[in-house]
Order: structure tokens, then sequence, then C-alpha cells
């Protein structure tokens, strides 16, 4: 079972655990997710397509990311989110963390901070090894074409992190 720290207000670590989608948080409390982006030299950004058979927004379009895992530190994190959704290792590329958001869904226990990171590096789609149970297909993207998908209504967070696909 995957376990999730808890957060208080000000994104400080309470001392205590959640289990993963568990959602019983108090309305104070957060967990911690990220986002990591990666772009090219050229100003493509990478992103995939969720498979059809997730819950929630299938087959939407999006940058990797996940929860943080108890004990894990928000770099950690991204770095395992982004090798484990697209085989590419950020270690050592150039970036790292941009900004942080948060939301807040009183009474429904699933507060949560986000923690966007982007790095730049110099990969194709044959440098990609997609992990098939999150996702159903990649692309890279001008912020143009994401803007266009989140337009659409189908690329997640949009609102939240688009000034992370300002050059």
């Amino acid at each position: 079972m995957e376990y999730w720290d808890i957060y208080d207000k000000n994104k400080q670590r309470t001392g205590r655990t959640m289990e993963k989608d568990s959602f019983t948080l108090a309305d104070d409390e957060y967990h911690l997710t990220v986002l990591g982006v990666i772009m090219r030299p050229d100003g493509r950004f990478l992103i995939t397509k969720r498979v059809m058979t997730k819950a929630w927004a299938p087959g939407w379009w999006e940058v990797s990311g996940g929860a943080a895992q108890a004990g894990e530190e928000s770099e950690e994190a991204v770095r395992r989110e982004i090798k484990e959704e697209t085989g590419l290792d950020v270690e050592g590329a150039d970036g790292g963390y941009m900004f942080s958001y948060h939301r807040e869904n009183p009474g429904e226990g699933d507060n949560y901070f986000v923690d966007i990171y982007r790095y730049v590096m110099d990969v194709s789609e044959s440098d990609i090894t997609l992990q098939t149970e999150e996702t159903d297909g990649c692309k890279f993207a001008t912020a143009e074409e994401i803007k266009e998908l989140a337009d659409e209504g189908i690329f997640l967070h949009y609102d939240s992190m688009k000034k992370v696909f300002q050059v």
C-alpha cells in the first residue's frame, strides 16, 4: 500500500500519513503532488495522453506527474514520476522547480499542493518509453497547441500551470 504525507496549510509535514487516494483530509490538511514539464531546446513540450481506462479524464492530455510518496521530497517525486511515465531521466537536465499552487476542495477530503518543475532536454519520441498503464501516446507540442487542447477542454491543469509553457 502506498502512503502520502499529510501537510498543513503552510506546506509543512504534520508527521502523519494517509493511504493513497483515501481522501479523508480535514479542510486544513493537504497532500503533495508534482508535475514535471519536459521542454526541448526548440520550445516544444512533451505531453502524454491518458489511457481510456482512467476513471478521471480518460483520453485527456497532460504532463507527467503524480503524488509524492510518504517521506519523499518534491523533486525526488517529480523525477520518479517522469521516469516511470516516460522513461526519461531528468537528473542533470537544465531547469528545475518553477512554482507551486494549491487546491482546496472543502468537505471532499482532497486538498493538495502542486509543485511544478520544468526541465530542458534535447529528446525525441524515440527516447521515450511510455508507461502503458498510464499513457496512450505522446507528442511534442508547442505552447499554442497545448492552449488549443486546453480550449477544447482536454488538457489537465492548464489554467493553474499555463505560465510554465511561457518561454
